[in-house]
């Protein structure tokens, strides 16, 4: 065993993954966990990794970014995937577990293991004692840090650079967009194609929309996520509560713009706005929101242009404690004021339990590779952990978590039919992820 002293203070999905690659390798791990000591409003089990919210880890078909970086995680080792597919449930082609046995297993799994330690015991900040000599520190704290760690956090980086709650509005595939009704314009058409392309919409159009986010059935707050909505980032629904005709002199104002089709200035005016440099995802401006994801599908497709609309993402506000990644973070998803400190899982700015699974062992394999005196390449952009890692070291006007999907990853360079593109995108990504294993193996890692 090496001499290396590595903490990690949490043991969700990432903190617990985390510590098995680095154990594995043969790094002492100190492991620190509140439980049972204190609880996040969310938790409720003593045991580690525990799912909260839904039991189901999502698709298990390898045509699509879920799919794809689970049997990458599988390929490279992972210890909770392993798990969660002894501890499976029926779900169809989802990958879904019993959540107790699940947890129970990963819980045995960390305690069995000799190289690390687990403390029971809530970290208050960076600075906190209990981190002292060690020369590496690991936050996977999840996103629902305690108040004191986050603002411990928020003084490491910037405080206008940790968010604590998620205002995400849909995102919508470029090709699934009726062209010939949006279009792109400038507001009281400035020069140049416009960077925003417009969905027009008159009254009848307008108030069809309007009704379905009123109708629209809303995903109920949580006790712990009880918020109180700034007015830049209220929900879109809630906003049209205020009156008929809120949504039109507010966030679909049409001001300034007129409908190629008609000559004349629309009743109102959905704006989208491209959400990669390649113009192929497009985020539905001012529009978060917390209706359920089957509310969205039907009230969106409302807007004209959209009635076909494939949604790359679904919008969603919920409590999330996370860092602008690309500011914030180096390459090593370590803190640029305190590369000694790196971070782990949704804090980093991925979404979702695979995720949190994927980050975790990225940064323990990362750092066992680099404390070992070598370097771990990062997997292609074309790979589904390539192009999540690539997410949090892109920078962004509006950086904000994401899930792993095809859309974080470069765009094909042939034309590509689009019923074949999910199927060309993961034989892309299967042969790449391959290839850079096969590297990795002559390097002997």
């Amino acid at each position: 065993m090496t001499t290396q002293r590595i903490a990690l203070v949490g043991a969700g999905l990432a903190g617990c993954e985390c510590a098995l690659q680095l154990a594995r390798r043969g790094f002492a791990v100190t492991l620190f966990e509140q439980k049972p000591e204190a609880y996040s409003p969310a938790h409720s089990m003593p045991q580690l990794a525990e799912l909260v919210c839904s039991n189901s880890l999502r698709s298990d078909e390898l045509a699509s970014g879920v799919g794809l970086i689970k049997q990458e995680l599988r390929e490279l080792g992972s210890a909770l995937m392993a798990v969660a597919d002894a501890t499976r449930v029926p779900a169809g082609k989802a990958l879904a577990v019993d959540r107790e046995l699940f947890a129970g297993k990963v819980t045995e799994l960390v305690e069995a293991e000799p190289n690390i330690t687990l403390v029971r015991k809530a970290i208050a900040d960076l600075d906190d004692p209990a981190l002292e000599g060690f020369e590496r520190v690991v936050i996977s704290a999840g996103p629902l840090a305690s108040e004191s760690l986050s603002a411990s956090i928020a003084r490491a980086v910037g405080a206008e650079h940790l968010y604590f709650y998620d205002a995400i509005a849909p995102i919508v595939a470029a090709d699934s967009i009726d062209m010939s009704i949006a279009f792109w314009g400038s507001r009281y058409g400035e020069p140049g194609e416009g960077d925003y392309l417009n969905c027009p919409m008159n009254e009848d159009e307008y108030r069809a929309f309007y009704q379905g986010l009123l109708d629209g059935e809303k995903v109920a707050s949580r006790e712990f996520e009880q918020e109180k909505h700034f007015e830049g980032c209220m929900p879109v629904e809630a906003l049209a509560a205020r009156g008929e005709k809120t949504l039109a002199f507010g966030p679909l104002k049409p001001v300034g713009f007129t409908d190629p089709r008609t000559g004349r200035r629309p009743f109102a005016l959905l704006q989208l706005r491209p959400e990669n440099g390649n113009k192929t995802m497009f985020n539905l401006v001012g529009c978060q929101t917390k209706l359920t994801y089957p509310a969205q599908a039907v009230c969106f497709r409302k807007v004209p242009g959209l009635e076909h609309a494939e949604f790359v993402r679904f919008g969603s506000m919920h409590r999330n404690t996370y860092v602008n990644a690309p500011v914030s973070l180096n390459e090593e998803l370590a803190l640029k004021s305190r590369p000694n400190v790196h971070l782990a899982g949704q804090i980093t700015g991925v979404e979702g339990y695979v995720e949190s699974i994927a980050c975790g062992l990225w940064v323990g394999q990362m750092l066992a590779a680099k404390l070992a005196g070598r370097s771990l390449p990062k997997p292609p952009a074309t790979t589904a952990l390539g192009a999540l890692l690539n997410h949090l070291s892109t920078p962004a006007k509006h950086f904000q978590p994401s899930n792993v999907h095809f859309g974080l990853m470069p765009e094909p360079e042939v034309r590509v039919k689009k019923k074949e593109r999910k199927q060309w995108y993961a034989d892309r990504a299967r042969a790449a992820f391959g290839e850079w294993l096969k590297g990795l193996e002559k390097e002997g890692d």
